[in-house]
């Protein structure tokens, strides 16, 4: 096999003072951090989509990015030339994981036997791959919104046919991650949603949803797939009404079907911009209920009001993230880059040079996230704003051992409460700035 990314080395760390556009400034594998090698902290995959397939397009214009790899379009002599770019890619880049959807690796056929029969092929090409580097699965797929049949969702779907075609789709795609030793699954309901009321029986649908999900859970048990399920939170787009808008909506709609040994939760950064919350308050979310999972790591514009799956260069978010992810005790996935180049940032250097900003960025992020830790000002602060329930009656409160009776009682003998005391939101951003900048 010819080299595809001519004239591009292997990507290496080089340190913050480098000028090299092609280099690591911050992110050094072998580095320890809080006692683990920062690739422990923070296994990276590639998004073979947006990495291998998308070529600039938009809405508004065609693609301006050749990804065609001196192949045709189209064709399984493409989909073969992906995997020669994208094993080249991840190799040069250091980056020991991918993740895909079933219609990223080959192009679809009218026939879902014949796409099947696609799918096995390219993957037993992968695994040749995935043996001479050592790369492997973090997780699969399958796109079951792209499709016009998918108009009205697939688990959602008012059909269904669409709705068994969907589940064949998900059992093919579970097949595949077994085979390729995938750590995990996704459900990502790209259009598991509703345009309008009048229409839709809302609890017929999210039971159907959940339904497939359980198939899903003790097909992949019974053929050997012992990772953890995830839904991707994503709120409005495409649909209006997202089933999965957050975390909490996840966690709630997993917990009521029954799922939630199976499911933890993939958070993407640019979906919780969508929902109006922060990255870091839905990886909050996801790890207070157990669910903390694996991480689609980009982020949105928020001058713009649709997924911009921009690389991340925010340092105060990946920051915050850290450390939102080190207190939760970490990842079972890993950091996927759901992320792609700007339309006009379409060489093949510009494609390295996104994936080095990412990995940078939430390199530095682990960096300061754990002098944040180490500084411990935080945490002290926050011990002590909630003090009050570590003696008294707020232990009993905090035990769990008092009652409403008993509690009336207490605020009647108080008379009135003092205020509870300053948030100290200034000063504690303060120490954050200070960690971060000096």
């Amino acid at each position: 096999m010819s080299e595809i990314f001519k004239g591009i080395p292997e990507i290496k760390y080089e340190g913050p003072k480098s000028k090299n556009e092609l280099a690591f400034k911050f992110y050094d594998a072998d580095r320890v951090i809080l006692g683990k090698k920062m690739s422990e902290h923070l296994p990276f995959a590639m998004a073979w989509w947006h990495n291998l397939c998308a070529n600039g397009v938009d809405m508004f214009g065609r693609g301006t990015a050749d990804k065609s790899f001196g192949a045709v379009p189209g064709t399984m002599e493409h989909a073969k030339a992906k995997v020669d770019a994208g094993f080249e890619f991840m190799k040069k880049m250091g980056i020991k994981y991918f993740c895909f959807h079933d219609v990223d690796l080959v192009p679809e056929a009218d026939d879902i036997k014949e796409t099947n029969r696609r799918l096995d092929e390219v993957t037993d090409y992968m695994l040749v791959k995935m043996k001479e580097t050592g790369i492997k699965c973090l997780w699969g797929t399958a796109n079951m919104f792209g499709n016009p049949r998918f108009m009205n969702g697939a688990g959602s779907t008012n059909s269904a046919d669409v709705y068994a075609f969907a589940a064949a789709q998900v059992k093919k795609a579970l097949e595949l991650t077994v085979k390729l030793g995938g750590r995990g699954y996704v459900f990502w309901g790209g259009r598991e949603g509703y345009e309008t009321l009048l229409n839709t029986d809302v609890k017929f649908e999210q039971e159907n949803i959940a339904y497939l999900m359980r198939m899903a859970v003790d097909y992949g048990r019974s053929i050997g797939f012992k990772g953890d399920f995830y839904i991707e939170p994503k709120p409005r787009e495409p649909m209006t009404h997202q089933y999965d808008f957050d975390a909490a909506t996840a966690a709630g709609f997993l917990r009521a079907h029954g799922l939630d040994k199976d499911f933890k939760l993939n958070i993407e950064a640019n979906h919780a911009t969508l929902a109006g919350h922060t990255f870091e308050h839905e990886l909050r979310i996801a790890a207070i209920n157990g669910m903390l999972g694996s991480i689609d790591a980009n982020q949105g514009n928020p001058m713009l009001g649709w997924d911009t799956d921009c690389f991340p260069w925010d340092v105060v978010t990946a920051t915050k993230a850290m450390y939102e992810i080190i207190k939760g005790g970490g990842l079972t996935g890993g950091f996927n880059f759901d992320a792609k180049t700007r339309r006009p940032s379409n060489t093949y250097a510009d494609m390295f040079k996104g994936y080095i900003l990412g990995m940078d960025t939430f390199a530095l992020g682990l960096i300061k996230a754990a002098e944040i830790i180490e500084d411990g000002r935080l945490d002290k602060f926050v011990e002590e704003r909630y003090s009050s329930f570590g003696s008294g009656i707020g232990k009993k409160i905090a035990d769990r051992k008092t009652s409403l009776s008993e509690l009336a009682d207490y605020a009647a003998k108080l008379g009135k409460p003092e205020l509870p005391g300053s948030g100290n939101e200034e000063g504690l951003e303060e120490i954050v700035n200070q960690i971060l900048y000096s």
